[in-house]
């Protein structure tokens, strides 16, 4: 009997898992060969926002005549001048008012919900686990349900097609699983280290601030981009909530669509425009992905 026999034999007896034959195709290639497939995979999803934009740059008789990848020999036909027209047409105040929502709502819910995972994570009180369950409960709660009680509400108020109304809604919506993720990161921290900082005489803001919010550094940036991403693309709320003097891109679009359903040029341009900004910040910050979204998952 041979050793490649006696081999097998022990496999089968052990139970071992046979390798299929893409499994030793990939052990053959190497990783390097899977990283170049990975690479042209990526670049292959890139196509549709390459498009949008040669479309976003020619104009609209050009686009109707012929694909946008006949572009690679007629570059000449790339222009500015959609992106002048949607400029001059009132589209900045529109990308300023989402900047206006966007930001302050990413800050407050990483603020607030920072604060209130390390809570639960690290500091004990009176029905802390009754309060984290109801935390995660409201993570099943429809937006679509609070639409007409906020609105009632923000018009009792005055706050009724405001930007700081349409901030507190979004932040409210996006505190359940910005916690939920951030306590589950924050409880997986050593606790030998905040009971060394309390040895020390350091209060429970300066653990927070000095210890735990620094450690939490991949949790926090994967929630900031996908809070960024979320409300940068909203259009539900701001449809609801935002009027048209603080309309966010979302509903501008939404809004030359319907009055101009064929301006190809100002929707392409500002679809673009509206597209590069969360684009440009998940490249930045890509590699806190896997480790923010891991968060937890490993006890």
């Amino acid at each position: 009997m041979t050793t490649a026999t006696v081999t097998a034999a022990h496999r089968r007896e052990s139970g071992a898992p046979r390798r299929g034959l893409a499994g030793r195709i990939v052990d053959r290639l190497g990783g390097g060969a899977v990283q170049v497939i990975m690479i042209l995979l990526g670049l292959f999803w890139l196509v549709p926002t390459l498009g949008l934009l040669v479309v976003s740059m020619r104009t609209v008789k050009v686009n109707n005549a012929e694909g946008w990848w006949t572009i690679f020999t007629k570059p000449a036909e790339l222009t500015l001048a959609n992106y002048k027209n949607l400029l001059a047409s009132g589209f900045t105040s529109s990308f300023w008012n989402t900047v206006a929502i966007t930001v302050p709502t990413t800050v407050l819910v990483i603020g607030i919900a920072a604060m209130a995972a390390y809570a639960f994570a690290w500091m004990e009180f009176r029905g802390r686990d009754t309060a984290f369950l109801v935390v995660v409960g409201l993570l099943i709660v429809p937006i679509q349900i609070a639409l007409i009680p906020v609105a009632a509400f923000y018009g009792g108020i005055g706050i009724f097609g405001t930007i700081p109304g349409v901030v507190l809604f979004h932040t409210a919506f996006g505190l359940p699983f910005a916690i939920f993720l951030l306590r589950n990161f924050f409880v997986g921290i050593p606790a030998s280290l905040l009971e060394a900082a309390r040895m020390d005489g350091a209060p429970e803001w300066k653990i927070f601030a000095q210890v735990v919010f620094p450690l939490g550094k991949p949790a926090i940036a994967s929630l900031g981009i996908f809070q960024f991403l979320w409300v940068w693309n909203d259009m539900l709320i701001a449809l609801v909530f935002a009027n048209t003097d603080n309309q966010p891109m979302t509903k501008a679009l939404q809004s030359q669509m319907r009055q101009f359903g064929s301006n190809v040029d100002i929707l392409s341009s500002g679809a673009f425009l509206s597209l590069i900004i969360p684009l440009a910040l998940f490249f930045a910050f890509q590699r806190y992905f896997v480790q923010g979204m891991m968060a937890g998952s490993v006890k």
